[in-house]
């Protein structure tokens, strides 16, 4: 298995994780927020061409008020540069193999790349309410944003994992 960037030519028409708002996502939109609109960038993992799981990566900011008050110490008085990580999915028939992880430490390195390039003083991920405990085992632990709440939808618990923390693991998910 590897993972890389999605190309145009991926096919993601069969791709099925069980959560419909994921896998319209990944069909509709993926393709065209990286390649059309530089919102993002996705990455897949993909065995014999055939995708497993993606990833969805975007830098964003935390104002430092929303941070864990042990990071707020360490961290300057102004919003900070983060690496958002905006979905992940697993392809059902993958479940149980470790794509979730592996795709989960990808962007782990993602963000140490980031942090030595441009800045980076950790990872965010809006975590649906089934998937808190999956990122709580690699450290995240959960923030007071208020952005992203809808009436449509559970409201997504943001999580915090610090660079400092990422670079201690030397990039390893645990």
């Amino acid at each position: 298995m590897e993972i890389r960037a999605l190309v145009q030519t991926d096919d993601r028409t069969s791709f099925r994780s069980g959560d419909e708002s994921l896998d319209r996502f990944f069909l509709r939109y993926a393709g065209q927020n990286q390649f059309r609109h530089h919102l993002g960038v996705t990455y897949v993992a993909v065995d014999s061409g055939r995708v497993l799981g993606f990833a969805t990566v975007a830098p964003r900011h935390v104002e430092i008020e929303d941070l864990p008050e042990r990071e707020r110490t360490k961290l300057p008085r102004y919003p900070v540069p983060v690496l958002g990580l905006a979905r992940l999915a697993v392809d059902e028939s993958a479940r149980g193999l470790g794509v979730g992880a592996q795709l989960v430490r990808f962007v782990l390195l993602l963000a140490l790349d980031m942090a030595g390039r441009v800045g980076c003083a950790g990872v965010v991920v809006d975590a649906k309410p089934g998937a808190v405990e999956f990122y709580a085992r690699y450290g995240f632990t959960p923030i007071d944003v208020i952005e992203g709440a809808s009436d449509a939808r559970p409201k997504p618990l943001p999580m915090w994992l610090p660079i400092g923390a990422v670079q201690r693991a030397g990039g390893r998910a645990r």
